[in-house]
């Protein structure tokens, strides 16, 4: 996988319409960012690479839904740390969840498969996503995603994106043990 070096803020060069309208919100709420570009992280061993250069874990972020489709959860976790099913359901008191369809991603967040991450909560201006991380995501000093598309990836201070970010977004936290 290349790349590229640590670099502050947004690129100068073209992006698609919803990298540039994250980096144009970042900069509406003052948030400032480091930034690398690379190949398409398709992959938690990609993004595990590009967590030891931009020196922030990136999160492995699920577009969770019961069956019936009456709720989604975007739930963010370190990329190594299991994920089970049944477990979360419990803590959210959620009938059994599955993975939500591409279609929900674009509808709900705005994103392609691969590329969903905190920040697709712009896209969401009717709340139908909850937000949940992983207490381990909640205490940490770094928080690294996707700008809505995995070929960029940022570090954010968690407080900015929980004090900031998600008080303009309207969008409430949950936090569990996953």
């Amino acid at each position: 996988m290349t790349i590229s070096p640590v670099c502050h803020g947004a690129p100068a060069d073209e992006r698609t319409d919803v990298e540039q309208r994250t980096y144009a919100l970042l900069a509406e709420l003052n948030i400032s960012f480091d930034r690398v570009d690379h190949d398409a992280a398709a992959a938690m061993e990609d993004c595990a690479a590009i967590s030891d250069v931009l020196g922030a874990p990136i999160c492995k972020n699920l577009l969770l839904t019961p069956r019936n489709r009456s709720a989604f959860y975007l739930l963010c976790m370190p990329g190594d740390k299991p994920f089970t099913t049944k477990d979360f359901s419990k803590q959210i008191g959620s009938s059994r969840l599955s993975f939500a369809t591409a279609e929900d991603l674009e509808e709900l967040l705005g994103v392609e498969v691969g590329s969903a991450s905190v920040l697709a909560l712009m896209n969401d201006p009717d709340h139908r996503v909850t937000l949940v991380w992983d207490r381990a995501v909640a205490e940490q000093e770094w928080f690294g995603c996707h700008p809505c598309r995995n070929t960029s990836s940022l570090r954010l201070k968690t407080a900015d994106v929980r004090e900031i970010f998600l008080r303009h977004t309207g969008h409430e936290l949950t936090i569990v043990d996953c």
